[in-house]
């Protein structure tokens, strides 16, 4: 079923498995803020029994960052909902120039969501937005031609779509700021070593991958890898006596469930 195809954005679901694809390969998926609106709609839209969630790009990149041509005053005309530039969102006052990138942002923050998992596929470039496209997700797997690159700080800007939490979190913040600072690319199997992706595969393997890693997430029941994924997503944020106490707690509604004796 094809819940929503618009505005280089497009969303089937099968079973509990929602794919989300960017589909402007013609620009290698560079992205737009109508993109990012799609998105943000993908995630109010999705039903309640879906449980994975695939991101994907069409074409050779998952994709190369924002459209270059947000850069330039009307760059973005031509594009659905006639776009912002960078150069006019510069205009905006504190207040509003505040609310319109905190709505960019709501396309980067439901992948995380305690009722699904979300998996990244990412194949070829990986760029600025799209890194951090890919870093909303819980988890990734990627081809073996992945580039992953950081860019905003050498364009004199600063990641803004949610990925500085989850690239510290992931790498720690001196890798992280190397990566920022230096705008250079992380490869494949440098992304495996140093804990950004799970798995890197043959590019051709890619679609497979995600589809087996989407299968094996659904072996879990899906309450108590809802509570798994709350538990660590809170851990950071724990101290130790804090973290075992969620853990007791989340057992206990586990234990209670599954004699029957839940609310």
């Amino acid at each position: 079923m094809t819940l929503l195809d618009r505005d280089g954005v497009r969303v089937t679901v099968q079973d509990a498995v929602a794919t989300v694809t960017l589909a402007r390969a013609d620009r290698r998926n560079a992205q737009t803020p109508a993109m990012w609106r799609a998105l943000a709609e993908t995630g109010r839209l999705l039903r309640g029994d879906v449980r994975v969630v695939v991101l994907r790009g069409e074409g050779p990149s998952f994709s190369a960052g924002l459209d270059r041509r947000a850069f330039t005053a009307g760059g973005l005309a031509g594009e659905p909902g006639g776009d912002l530039s960078l150069p006019e969102l510069a205009r905006y006052d504190d207040a509003a120039l505040d609310a319109a990138l905190s709505t960019f942002q709501e396309a980067f923050t439901w992948w995380r969501r305690p009722d699904i998992v979300s998996v990244a596929a990412v194949g070829g470039h990986a760029i600025g937005a799209g890194f951090q496209l890919a870093l909303a997700c819980d988890l990734r797997i990627c081809g073996d031609d992945a580039e992953f690159a950081m860019r905003e700080t050498s364009l004199g800007l600063v990641p803004d779509l949610a990925g500085t939490k989850p690239l510290t979190a992931l790498v720690g913040y001196g890798r992280a700021l190397e990566i920022c600072a230096t705008g250079r690319s992380v490869g494949a199997d440098e992304a495996v070593r140093i804990g950004l992706a799970q798995l890197a595969v043959a590019r051709a393997d890619l679609d497979a991958a995600a589809t087996d890693l989407a299968a094996a997430l659904l072996d879990a029941p899906r309450d108590a890898l809802v509570e798994t994924k709350a538990l660590l997503l809170g851990a950071a944020d724990r101290d130790y006596d804090a973290q075992r106490a969620a853990e007791r707690a989340a057992q206990a509604r586990r234990l209670r469930d599954l004699a029957g004796l839940g609310e």
